[in-house]
């Protein structure tokens, strides 16, 4: 099924749209740490033990350097969200890529076509 020109320029007018409506971003992967103390009579050392934690971590690289932060449990639906949105950008960034660069194919096969077009004489049926 071939695509118009009109449909990939609105499909890519939307994906536009919808990165401007994604709020804030932020880059990584979340995880659960539990960890153990250094208090020789402490939980963490029972058997079993029983660590401390849920602790929430953040990583991610960034311009080639790794980095990690913890993030507050008060603050963990925030960050997933920024996390989501950073998904949906990335996703949202290679669907605009692809429509692109078929969106600049199909201008150069109507320019080519266009200038063919031009270029080869009209045959006259002579009567």
């Amino acid at each position: 099924m071939a695509v118009s020109i009109e449909t990939l320029e609105k499909r890519i007018q939307k994906i536009k749209s919808q990165i401007g409506a994604l709020g804030d971003l932020r880059p990584g992967a979340l995880s659960q740490q539990y960890n153990v103390c250094g208090q020789p009579n402490c939980r963490c050392k029972a058997t079993p033990p029983v660590k401390h934690g849920p602790y929430y971590q953040i990583s991610f690289k960034w311009h080639g350097k790794s980095s990690s932060h913890f993030v507050r449990e008060e603050d963990l639906a925030e960050v997933q969200q920024q996390l989501g949105n950073y998904r949906r950008l990335r996703e949202l960034v290679d669907e605009w890529i692809t429509l692109s660069a078929e969106l600049s194919s199909l201008r150069l096969r109507e320019k080519r076509r266009q200038l063919s077009d031009i270029k080869t004489p009209k045959s006259r049926i002579s009567k």
